[in-house]
């Protein structure tokens, strides 16, 4: 399933977390990283738990990913512990700093998988590569860590901290270079590791017309989902990631045709222009982005 709006919640609110699942996002974030004091990460930890204990999951309800504190610090051992058994659907590892850390991650929840006798690598796993400048240098390292990986995402927030920069973006609301350079990484090492790249938050949760665009320019350049901080923003990620239906009708032509021309096939023509494989895996990318499966078109 595709990912196109991913809804953060805090984990210490069982409110919030509920009016983030009814939302419509495809993807909540219960988050146990950020938005959660120090003095709430033991009831955060308590509050997620049970609330995916409690929920009834269906194909209705979207996709539960739990944020756990980063690995630099004394808190994602019991995150892990607490929310691995009630079956998140995926942890989102924060300030990830190169391959290694998925690598560490995965084994900790592989362990945590089978003492709870959940099925080997049904939890699967995201990463927030560039929040720090070595996450940021290591980007090519993502790849081939972890059976379990299924999306890379950039921020720009922590990483202005981490470089020690006043802004992220310059006056005109446009990111500057380091930031620019973050979010193209994301979607390269995405493409290397052969997972989805998820664009970054918008943080001006009023501003609809600046979301709009910023989620156009993430779909043109290849993101196939967006981050959000507000229930506000999901309508407009989800209607700017959903391909229109002139696309998906073109993508089902250039399956048909492939099929028709069988398995030996490599330049065809449609419409006048030719078509090759690329063509063929970005349709079914399209098609997997609208919602269908491509083996059953």
């Amino acid at each position: 399933m595709m990912l196109r709006s991913l809804l953060f919640a805090p984990g210490d609110s069982e409110k919030k977390l509920t009016k983030a699942t009814g939302s419509g996002s495809d993807a909540v974030i219960l988050d146990l990283e950020d938005s959660v004091s120090e003095a709430r990460k033991g009831d955060a930890r308590k509050i997620v738990a049970e609330f995916l204990g409690g929920l009834e999951r269906s194909d209705q309800v979207p996709t539960m990913i739990v944020r756990v504190n980063a690995l630099d610090t004394n808190w994602t051992d019991e995150d892990l512990e607490t929310v691995i058994s009630a079956r998140p659907d995926a942890i989102l590892l924060p300030k990830a700093r190169s391959g290694a850390d998925v690598q560490d991650i995965s084994n900790r929840i592989s362990v945590l998988e089978a003492e709870a006798g959940l099925t080997a690598g049904s939890i699967k796993l995201h990463a927030l590569m560039t929040e720090t400048a070595r996450g940021l240098l290591g980007a090519a390292s993502f790849s081939g860590k972890s059976s379990r990986l299924e999306a890379l995402a950039w921020g720009a927030e922590d990483l202005a901290v981490d470089v020690g920069a006043s802004a992220n973006r310059d006056e005109n609301g446009v990111y500057t270079d380091v930031f620019r350079l973050a979010r193209t990484l994301t979607l390269l090492a995405a493409a290397d590791a052969g997972v989805e790249p998820i664009d970054t938050v918008y943080t001006d949760f009023r501003d609809f017309d600046g979301l709009d665009r910023e989620c156009r320019a993430a779909v043109r350049d290849g993101f196939s989902g967006k981050m959000a901080i507000h229930p506000a923003q999901v309508d407009i990620i989800n209607a700017a990631f959903t391909p229109p239906e002139a696309d998906l009708e073109r993508a089902k032509r250039i399956l048909q045709l492939f099929a028709d021309a069988g398995p030996g096939a490599g330049v065809l023509s449609l419409d006048g222009k030719m078509i090759d494989k690329p063509h063929l895996r970005q349709a079914e990318r399209v098609l997997r982005q609208g919602g269908l499966d491509p083996d059953g078109i």
